[in-house]
């Protein structure tokens, strides 16, 4: 998902009464509200973007991820806010800018294959993968989710997904596993990945008091990329979670599913609709 700097301040209270692209009593407000399941996703979702190589060569060569990467983690992660809770207007204005944005990204792969970020089928994969990501990271570590809330989570990113220049973006599990298939024979490790997750490990991306925290964080991203994608990588289960991992991680994810956050966008935009603050997290 691409980023766009005019977001910085963005007040997700206004316009008062508008409507977002995605309802407040969608299951994506509730993944969204976490901020464990945000940080997983995104890393399990940048894995697979990474395994593909024209979007591993637009990634790596046209953003400052590796110069900054917490001031790019930063943009992308308040799009996606924007995107799930901003209102209507907000979300399309701020769509559109990314996608004349990506207009001039282009470039060639080291295989000499042609590429441009507004490929529709590149834009599928990283629609499909940011929403695999999230929804793996929400169910794994959070709370468990019905195949029914699974499929619910997909349909409700498609409208978003067709504005970036993705209509053919997964609308269920099932449809999001024939995509992973089919992109199967795409896929090929490179070292860039493991320089993504070094730099995902050592850079100062979390608050200092929960710093400690992001090498465990980073392996539960590991945990849940899928084992055929993991394997061609070469990310072995040394990279994983061990049982107590995984149980440190459920603990962390549960009580960050609690915390009311006044100032975060999933409650800005509660209120923004006439809601109580804590609406999404008496559900």
């Amino acid at each position: 998902m691409g980023t766009d700097p005019s977001l910085r301040g963005q007040d997700f209270t206004r316009p008062t009464g508008e409507p977002a692209l995605v309802p407040a009593d969608s299951v994506s407000w509730q993944i969204f509200k976490n901020p464990l399941a945000l940080f997983v996703g995104g890393v399990a979702a940048v894995i697979l973007e990474l395994a593909e190589p024209a979007v591993r060569t637009g990634v790596w060569e046209h953003t400052d991820f590796r110069r900054d990467p917490r001031k790019r983690l930063v943009r992308t992660g308040l799009a996606a806010m924007v995107t799930v809770y901003g209102a209507r207007s907000v979300a399309e204005k701020m769509i559109a800018r990314v996608v004349a944005q990506h207009e001039r990204v282009q470039g060639v792969t080291p295989d000499g294959e042609p590429y441009r970020a507004n490929d529709p089928r590149l834009l599928t994969w990283v629609q499909a993968t940011a929403a695999f990501g999230f929804v793996e990271a929400y169910r794994h570590y959070v709370r468990a989710l019905t195949p029914a809330q699974i499929d619910q989570a997909y349909a409700e990113g498609a409208p978003a997904a067709a504005l970036y220049g993705a209509p053919d973006a997964p609308r269920s599990d099932a449809e999001r596993q024939i995509l992973f298939e089919a992109m199967d024979r795409r896929l090929e490790p490179s070292p860039i990945v493991f320089e993504f997750l070094e730099i995902m490990r050592a850079a100062p991306i979390l608050p200092r008091p929960l710093r400690r925290l992001q090498p465990l964080l980073i392996r539960a991203a590991v945990e849940i990329t899928p084992v055929r994608v993991r394997e061609r990588l070469g990310l072995g289960t040394s990279l994983g979670l061990g049982s107590w991992q995984l149980k440190v991680v459920r603990r962390l994810g549960a009580l960050a599913d609690r915390m009311v956050l006044r100032r975060s966008p999933a409650v800005q935009s509660c209120r923004r609709l006439g809601l109580p603050g804590d609406y999404l997290y008496r559900r």
